[in-house]
């Protein structure tokens, strides 16, 4: 195992990217500076479990989301979910980070709430906290006002995240793992099936979607 030095708070965003878009960049962005990360590691899925077969490869995933990237220090790309034989469960992908990064620097996995109340059904959802904190992003449909838990945790959820709670991005730093953190990010209704379902209608998808994101659909004859 390689140890690096411990450094800050490491943001992990998962996604299918099918294809990569402004909601996920602002989403991944506004994490980065409500919870004080050093970065936030983007991580499309190869093999995604809870989805169906992605409408573009896995290559073409990655290197969309490669571009949309670019020039943006605070924010890095990892291929290892991609490269894996094996379907993309995060808690490998974890495993494989905290193997990658050691046991003292603080991983902080980035879900929306509806991810976040689907968790019991996520393979080895239990190992998640021993890996890494988790910030929930408050998105529209849910209470309008502060920071706030989903709406409905089922019982086995709101046992796992008793007195995990916090509302100080400070503690973050604390410790490697084991927080629960809700942070609120900025509505922004755009999704890859609206865009994909733009292209296939031949209308424009421009202005949801980084440029280079759009030129290299094109160049590619993706979502037509």
């Amino acid at each position: 195992m390689r140890n690096e030095p411990a450094a800050g708070p490491l943001g992990i965003l998962g996604g299918t990217f099918d294809p990569i878009h402004f909601a996920h960049l602002r989403l991944a962005e506004e994490a980065r500076e409500a919870l004080g990360l050093d970065c936030v590691r983007l991580i499309p899925a190869g093999q995604p479990p809870h989805r169906g077969v992605p409408r573009s490869t896995a290559e073409d995933r990655l290197a969309m989301a490669r571009l949309a990237i670019a020039g943006n220090p605070g924010l890095e790309l990892d291929d290892g979910e991609v490269r894996a034989a094996q379907k993309s469960y995060t808690v490998l992908t974890l495993e494989r980070l905290r193997a990658q990064f050691g046991a003292a620097r603080p991983l902080v996995l980035i879900l929306g709430a509806d991810a976040f109340e689907g968790l019991p059904t996520w393979h080895r959802w239990q190992a998640l906290f021993g890996l890494a904190h988790i910030a929930i992003a408050n998105r529209p449909g849910y209470a309008p006002h502060g920071r706030r838990w989903p709406q409905v945790l089922s019982p086995e959820l709101d046992a796992a995240c008793r007195d995990r709670h916090t509302s100080d991005p400070a503690a973050l730093r604390e410790a490697p793992a084991g927080r629960v953190i809700p942070f609120d990010m900025t509505p922004l209704a755009i999704s890859a099936s609206l865009i994909r379902d733009l292209i296939a209608h031949r209308a424009s998808p421009r202005y949801l979607l980084p440029d280079a994101v759009l030129d290299y659909i094109g160049q590619h004859h993706l979502y037509g």
